[in-house]
């Protein structure tokens, strides 16, 4: 097999770098999701069928081990649209708590407004229903410490929160290489989700049928971009860090978009954690411009930087597969001698800067050569890991993010399994947000330790 044999940066080869990429990937991890018949489908319904929810629904369709049997809306035309979207012929219901009375439904899956999280979830886990709700989990600071009691008083029913990225096999495989210090010591992370123009105003007549048409855009019921945006990043920090942050400061703005809304239109952050770690994450709504793999892709994605090394991944969606590309840490200036004395290079116009590292895409157990396949199985995977180092291909996860959250709710609400996206994940990332919302809006520095301070306050 032809294989660059050049060195890059302490010996290193281009193939030897593959094979790195390799061992990085998490031993256990799920082989290819082969979908076959699930005669034990667990039965779920569904609460709010609007633009998530109808999208959520057309992946359950294709998911086997659960059927939809019910769905909930205020908005018939809504239910409607999803019912031929999952294509069960569900019951359907313009209040959930008839759904939530049903004695044959399992689990609820919830994707209502944010600011009905709570109240919707309570009622589901009150119900004996197990719950799926799309993050972020709660929208203020005294639902906290209520929802944490409540599932701790029902340990046998299942509350996940939507943030696929835990279940993605490339993000699940760059927190092992963080925790086995592949990276070295890594000390910052960079996030971004730029859109342009964003969400738009959907003018409507009648003011409180426009609020609700656009509850994005309204503090009233929305957290903005912190909630719906940032929520994902900050997850995936915490998650890399091992803790939320301690501090958070940042700078945002009502600029550029003057349509009726009141949330920020842009965010700038700073979050600090224990071990001196940093996360600077941007929400922008007048770029796409990623400057990532090499401009292929746009919008949104996170750099893990390290001592050794540093990824650029994205959770990509429904047309762009997850991407993790690995750079090593170039090798450090040379040093010169003079009367045999070592040096090394002072800072200034004549410094001269390591080699550039070109980046390697992280692979997945599956992707390496283990010594079992037989001859071809085995030479198409070296193919494979040679036009991967060229950038001809990319390694694939076996199936969405998305679809493997959702299968794995459904898992374990039948087995008793805890969820990798469980309520301490949840409920810690809505406070992420509501802090970042507070730093920005009191523009100052905010700390983690005001949260019980805010939990005592009185219920708006």
């Amino acid at each position: 097999m032809e294989h660059d044999h050049r060195t890059e940066n302490k010996g290193v080869s281009r193939r030897g770098l593959v094979q790195m990429a390799g061992a990085a990937g998490i031993a256990g991890l799920a082989a290819p999701v082969i979908v076959k018949a699930a005669p034990d489908q667990l039965r779920f319904g569904f609460i709010g069928t609007g633009s998530r929810g109808d999208y959520l629904l057309k992946h359950l369709k294709s998911i086997d081990n659960g059927r939809c049997l019910a769905l909930s809306d205020i908005s018939q035309d809504h239910m409607d649209r999803s019912a031929q979207t999952i294509g069960t012929s569900p019951a359907k219901y313009r209040d959930y708590r008839e759904l939530l009375g049903r004695n044959d439904v399992d689990a609820v899956m919830i994707a209502v407004p944010l600011f009905m999280h709570f109240q919707v979830t309570k009622d589901a886990l009150l119900a004996g229903k197990h719950v799926f709700c799309e993050k972020s989990l709660v929208f203020k600071p005294q639902e906290i410490a209520e929802l944490r009691a409540l599932v701790a008083q029902r340990p046998k029913q299942v509350l996940q929160v939507g943030l696929q990225r835990r279940y993605s096999e490339f993000y699940q495989t760059v927190k092992n290489m963080v925790d086995k210090g592949i990276l070295g010591n890594v000390t910052n992370m960079y996030a971004q989700w730029h859109r342009n123009p964003g969400w738009k105003m959907k003018p409507l007549p009648n003011m409180n049928d426009q609020m609700m048409a656009n509850w994005r855009l309204y503090k009233q019921y929305s957290g903005g971009l912190a909630a719906e945006l940032a929520s994902h990043q900050v997850d995936v920090a915490e998650w890399m860090f091992g803790s939320p942050p301690e501090s958070i400061i940042g700078a945002g703005g009502h600029d550029y978009m003057f349509d009726g809304r009141d949330i920020t239109d842009n965010l700038q952050m700073v979050y600090k954690y224990p071990k001196k770690q940093k996360l600077v994450a941007t929400y922008l709504c007048t770029t796409t411009h990623l400057s990532m793999f090499g401009g292929t892709r746009s919008e949104f994605a996170e750099k893990i930087m390290g001592t050794e090394g540093s990824v650029e991944i994205t959770v990509g969606d429904d047309t762009q597969p997850v991407l993790a590309m690995w750079y090593r840490e170039p090798s450090p200036p040379p040093t010169v001698t003079k009367a045999g004395e070592k040096k090394a290079y002072a800072a200034g116009a004549t410094m001269v800067s390591g080699s550039a590292q070109k980046g390697v895409p992280i692979l997945l157990d599956r992707h390496k050569v283990s010594g079992s396949e037989g001859f071809a199985d085995k030479e198409m995977k070296y193919a494979r890991q040679w036009l991967y180092s060229k950038g001809v291909m990319i390694p694939e996860e076996s199936q969405n993010p998305v679809d493997t959250e959702l299968r794995s709710f459904l898992e374990d609400c039948k087995k008793g399994g805890r969820p990798r996206a469980n309520i301490d994940v949840g409920l810690n990332d809505s406070a992420t947000v509501m802090l970042t919302n507070k730093a920005v809006e009191e523009d100052r520095k905010v700390l983690w330790s005001e949260l019980e301070g805010m939990q005592k306050a009185p219920k708006a």
